[in-house]
């Protein structure tokens, strides 16, 4: 079966230029950066070239960048290695952030530390004045997501970042799902801590970074030798930094392309609903150009997702993380709450590589057949 691939918010696949990259490198610079001899040098030659292409493109400065296995990874890195240092005890952030920031922070609550999940309003986009209202002498961390990784809405972290930018307390922003795929300047955002990860944007799995303002305060996870100036033990995995550098500059040459064409995506996909009499109303607003979130009234989500995929179609109900757990989603219940319609019959679509407008279609077509079947 052919399938149709509409995940690519859980996981993207791989450009065929990055897989070059990646499968060269394996084979030329296999060397340990850390080396004095040759091959070693090799690789750490590839290495700052990479980690200075990466920083370009948040406007950073390459010291500024620590490789990680992946956005998990650099979130609980800026979220435990920042409190660690800091010394207030309150940390805030919202209720519909991914599950490598809440499930971190919930661990501080059980080390003494106090935790304001600050709300949402239907549109999955929580308020400035919220943010300032739960501010305390003792808070030392901030982490609030630049784009929903379920719905897609982009959240006013530039706002956020103007509003602590003269306060003690840390800013840390998840942007593994709006890496790419929307412009990021650090310094506008006035982040000081930022993550991403290769495998959304069609990079290797098991690779990321985060970036560390100069002079925001940082104790490691890991222990052992000295790379990345101290902040995060173990050898580097060039090939995988070298693929993620590579994707990111398709990325940047391809995001003005990308963002028209995902959203003929979404035209397309509404336009077909609409022809088939399919009701359904969208979630989250202001969203990421690839997240297409829609609640479809009197279907049950896991006997459509069967379907769907049966029918060659792949999407999911929400994040990948959460998708053998039977809960509804955390950012749906956020947005309407705990007895809403839309935790039972909402369906998240996101698109990548590999797809045509006519390939949309079909997957519309294949929707809007079986909501009326799975309606009657």
């Amino acid at each position: 079966m052919n399938r149709i691939y509409l995940d690519h918010a859980a996981t993207s696949p791989i450009h065929p230029d990055v897989l070059e990259t990646f499968s060269a490198a394996l084979a030329e610079f296999y060397g340990n950066p850390s080396s004095i001899h040759g091959t070693g040098r090799d690789a750490r030659r590839m290495l700052d070239q990479a980690r200075r292409t990466l920083a370009s493109s948040i406007n950073a400065d390459d010291t500024e960048i620590i490789f990680t296995s992946g956005g998990t990874e650099a979130d609980n890195l800026a979220i435990f290695g920042t409190v660690a240092q800091h010394g207030g005890k309150h940390i805030i952030t919202t209720a519909i952030e991914h599950h490598a920031v809440l499930h971190a922070v919930q661990k501080l609550e059980q080390q003494g530390y106090e935790v304001t999940y600050l709300p949402v309003d239907e549109q999955a986009r929580v308020k400035v004045e919220d943010v300032k209202a739960a501010l305390r002498e003792d808070t030392a961390l901030v982490s609030i997501m630049l784009g929903n990784n379920e719905v897609g809405t982009i959240q006013p972290v530039k706002e956020i970042g103007e509003l602590l930018k003269d306060t003690e307390t840390i800013f840390h922003t998840d942007a593994v799902q709006a890496y790419g795929l929307i412009d990021i300047d650090v310094e506008e955002l006035q982040v000081d801590l930022l993550s991403v990860s290769a495998h959304k944007l069609n990079g290797p799995k098991g690779i990321g970074f985060l970036y560390q303002r100069k002079g925001t305060p940082l104790t490691p996870l890991l222990f052992g030798g000295e790379q990345e100036r101290k902040r995060r033990a173990g050898t580097e995995n060039v090939p995988a930094i070298l693929a993620f550098a590579k994707a990111v500059e398709i990325a940047g040459q391809e995001q003005q392309t990308k963002t028209a064409l995902y959203e003929s995506y979404k035209e397309r996909f509404r336009s077909v609903l609409h022809e088939h009499g399919v009701a359904f109303k969208e979630n989250g607003a202001d969203t990421l150009p690839h997240v297409f979130n829609i609640s479809i009234p009197n279907i049950d989500i896991e006997s459509f997702l069967v379907n769907l995929d049966l029918a060659g179609v792949s999407a999911s109900s929400g994040s990948a993380c959460t998708a053998g757990s039977i809960d509804p989603s955390h950012v749906l219940v956020a947005m309407y709450g705990e007895d809403a319609e839309e935790l039972r019959n909402s369906i998240r679509f996101s698109f990548g590589l590999g797809l045509t407008k006519e390939l949309v279609g079909k997957a519309a077509e294949q929707t809007a057949d079986i909501t009326k079947r799975l309606a009657q």
